[in-house]
């Protein structure tokens, strides 16, 4: 578990959820793709970083204390280093153009990862609680009000997840 989850934060930078997804659901086969989706709401409204908690929550599933330990050491180790060096090296660096267009092209590759994991994983919203019709025009709304209108994300996230979490929780009962 350890190496898995170390393989897969050295393989992303920033944008590891869809490595993620392809890594647990398509190449280990650890996690359906409706696994991952659960998996991956629940570490969303968990407080750090998404991987981290995905791979905690899941490591303690698999293998109680030991495996979210194993998990989450895995995703953290190699990249902590490297963010370190990083971080020492585009100090140095900081005031050559070059260095300014690379972070600028990292950020849509991210944002080109995002859309492609979204993309791969909206099947599976089929057999969310509240449909795809009502899945989608959340995502939609939740877009609407932090890309073009701009309310913060934790406003959005209280408003939209207590409403879809209450809509899903009376559909499901």
């Amino acid at each position: 578990m350890y190496l898995a989850f170390n393989r897969l934060a050295l393989q992303g930078f920033g944008g590891v959820i869809p490595l993620a997804q392809r890594e647990l659901v398509e190449r280990e086969r650890w996690l359906t793709r409706e696994q991952f989706l659960e998996l991956l709401s629940i570490s969303q409204v968990l407080p750090g970083p998404n991987i981290v908690n995905m791979a905690l929550i899941y490591g303690d599933r698999c293998f109680g204390w030991r495996g979210a330990l194993a998990a989450s050491s895995g995703v953290l180790a190699a990249p902590m280093v490297l963010v370190l060096v990083l971080a020492i090296v585009v100090r140095q660096a900081q005031h050559l153009p070059a260095v300014d267009h690379a972070l600028r092209g990292m950020g849509v590759a991210a944002a080109g990862l995002v859309l492609s994991t979204a993309w791969k994983l909206a099947g599976g919203l089929r057999r969310n609680a509240l449909g795809l019709p009502l899945a989608t025009a959340f995502g939609a709304l939740t877009l609407l009000a932090v890309a073009v209108l701009r309310w913060p994300l934790a406003v959005v996230v209280l408003g939209l997840g207590t409403l879809s979490v209450a809509l899903a929780w009376r559909r499901i009962k």
